[in-house]
C-alpha cells in the first residue's frame, strides 16, 4: 500500500482534458471547492482524442501527467475526459503517486432518470466503443435501452463557441439525428452527454431535442469525488489560478475571456 503524501497548502488540484471541456467540471469544483488552487490544462496539439487510438490515447497521456505530476508537484489530478479516463485511467494510476480522479459516462444516474427506458448517449467514437461502457451498461441498464452515437463535430464546436465563434447549427442537428434515427429514438427522453466538452452546448441540444429530453453528464459527481479526497487538506492560493495548452498557436487572447469567467486568469503554452 502507498505511504499518503502530505500536499504543500499551495499544491493545486490539477484538471487535465483534451481541450476546454474540462472548464465544464471545474465549474462544478468551484461550487464546491472555490478556495482551492487549481492549474487547468488542456492537451489541444492532441485534439482530437477521440479520433486517436488507444494506444496513441494512453501513451500521450500516460506521458503528459507524468512530466505535469513532475514539474507541478499536485495534491490530485483529475483526468476530465471521458475518453482519456475510459482508456488511461488504470494505467495512470499504476505509474503516479497522486490520488487521481477520472470521468466516466453518467449511465448510472441516466438509468435512474429515464421514464421511457430509452437513453441516448453521446460521446467520442473512442469512447463509445469501450468495454468500459459495455460494462456500465450491463451493470446499471441492463433493462433499459441505451442509443450510442459518436459524435465528433460536438467537440469541435464546443472549442469553438468558447472562443467566441457561431456555433454551426449542422453540428447540433447531425448529433441530435444520429440518436433519433436509431431504432427506438424517438423514445429517448434522456441523454448522457459522454464528454466533457458537450455540457457547454446544452442549451442547444436542448432546443433541438426538445423539451421533453432531460440531459446529464457527470461533472456535479467529478467535483463531490475530489472534495471528498481532499477534505480537511489546507488550502493557500499564493498565486492565480491558471490553465496550459500544449503545443503553440495564436489563440490564447481568443479563449482568454471564456477562462475568465471560469476564475482563470493566465494562461500559456506548455
Amino acid at each position: 500500500m502507498r505511504a499518503k503524501m502530505q500536499s504543500a497548502p499551495d499544491a493545486p488540484i490539477l484538471l487535465f482534458d483534451s481541450g476546454v471541456g474540462g472548464l465544464t467540471v471545474l465549474a462544478e469544483l468551484r461550487r464546491v471547492l472555490p478556495e482551492v488552487p487549481v492549474l487547468y490544462v488542456a492537451d489541444t496539439a492532441g485534439l482530437p482524442y477521440g479520433e486517436k487510438t488507444e494506444a496513441q490515447i494512453a501513451a500521450r497521456v500516460a506521458g503528459l501527467l507524468g512530466r505535469l505530476s513532475e514539474r507541478f508537484a499536485p495534491r490530485l489530478i483529475t483526468i476530465a475526459c471521458n475518453t482519456a479516463s475510459t482508456i488511461a485511467l488504470g494505467m495512470v494510476r499504476d505509474v503516479l503517486q497522486v490520488p487521481i480522479v477520472g470521468t466516466v459516462p453518467a449511465i448510472k444516474p441516466a438509468a435512474a432518470m429515464t421514464r421511457t427506458g430509452t437513453i441516448g448517449l453521446l460521446g467520442t467514437a473512442a469512447t463509445i466503443r469501450q468495454a468500459y461502457v459495455d460494462q456500465l451498461e450491463a451493470e446499471f441498464a441492463a433493462d433499459k435501452r441505451l442509443l450510442r452515437h459518436a459524435a465528433p463535430e460536438l467537440v469541435q464546436a464546443a472549442e469553438a463557441f468558447l472562443r467566441g465563434a457561431a456555433v454551426d447549427p449542422a453540428a447540433i442537428a447531425t448529433a441530435v439525428s444520429g440518436l433519433r434515427e436509431q431504432p427506438g429514438g424517438d423514445s429517448i427522453d434522456t441523454v448522457v452527454l459522454a464528454c466533457t466538452h458537450f455540457p457547454l452546448l446544452v442549451d442547444k441540444l436542448s432546443h433541438a431535442f426538445g423539451p421533453e429530453v432531460r440531459f446529464i453528464d457527470g461533472a456535479a459527481g467529478i467535483a463531490r469525488r475530489i472534495a471528498h479526497l481532499v477534505e480537511g487538506q489546507p488550502f493557500i492560493r499564493k498565486s492565480p489560478d491558471r490553465a496550459l495548452f500544449t503545443g503553440t498557436g495564436d489563440d490564447l487572447d481568443m479563449i482568454a475571456p471564456a477562462l475568465l469567467s471560469y476564475g482563470i486568469t493566465q494562461c500559456d503554452w506548455f
